[in-house]
């Protein structure tokens, strides 16, 4: 635990670039200066207002595919939300398509993930930030909610960031298993799969079409037959 830091993405990925971070090791701050979300964006959070931090795992490669990582953690994520929140059932926590977790279509919580192949062979950097206190004008974007805005109680970050690591050790334990039940897991809580998306690609390209599946790998299954592995989602509305 730090007081402050740029970004525990940053500082977790270069200790273990290092070889100074184990399998399962946990950096939380109360604010980060540059905190870091997808595609190169920022994850800004007023300090003591948000739930913010980085862990790494190194999981059984031939057993996992790594791009099931942050979806894991989206739905350990949400399990712990309901374990230890006091939530009603119309505002159930759903994962946005790869890594965002909303609250009556908003955002509440961002996850990124990056790939370290490090001596012990590949591992996964995973950071998560849950708007927890922030106020209407605390957050950066209209879109933005925290749990204190759309009514929760019950908890503390502490008590929800105890729930998710627990919720995520058993969650990979299952997958490496082979539990594939969980991607149908994934698909009844998410926002995405049914709906009109617009997916922004990397390269510029844009591809319209509608969600209908995960892939075993992660990757977003579209109805045109495309399989998304990177992209920038917009659900489209139907008015």
């Amino acid at each position: 635990m730090v007081d402050i830091t740029g970004s525990t993405q940053t500082d977790l990925t270069a200790a273990v670039r290092k070889n100074e971070v184990r399998h399962g090791e946990v950096l939380v701050t109360e604010f980060q200066s540059a905190g870091r979300g997808r595609l190169d964006r920022s994850f800004v959070a007023q300090p003591g207002t948000a739930l913010l931090f980085s862990f790494y795992i190194t999981p059984d490669a031939a057993n996992i595919e790594l791009g099931w990582i942050p979806l894991l953690a989206g739905q350990a994520l949400c399990k712990s939300m309901e374990d230890v929140l006091v939530i009603t059932s119309s505002m159930k926590p759903l994962l946005k398509w790869p890594n965002d977790i909303l609250i009556s279509d908003r955002k509440v919580g961002g996850i990124l993930s990056e790939r370290i192949d490090s001596e012990d062979g590949p591992g996964v950097v995973v950071g998560i930030g849950i708007n927890f206190f922030a106020t209407r004008e605390e957050l950066p974007v209209s879109n933005a909610t925290s749990l204190s805005l759309e009514g929760f109680t019950g908890t503390s970050r502490a008590d929800l960031l105890v729930s998710f690591l627990k919720n995520m050790s058993a969650y990979l334990e299952r997958w490496d298993r082979g539990d594939l039940f969980l991607i149908q897991e994934y698909i009844d809580r998410s926002a995405t799969i049914g709906k009109e998306v617009s997916i922004e690609l990397p390269s510029g390209d844009r591809i319209d079409s509608v969600a209908v599946s995960i892939a075993r790998s992660g990757a977003l299954i579209l109805e045109n037959g495309s399989q998304i592995t990177v992209g920038d989602v917009v659900h489209l509305r139907a008015d």
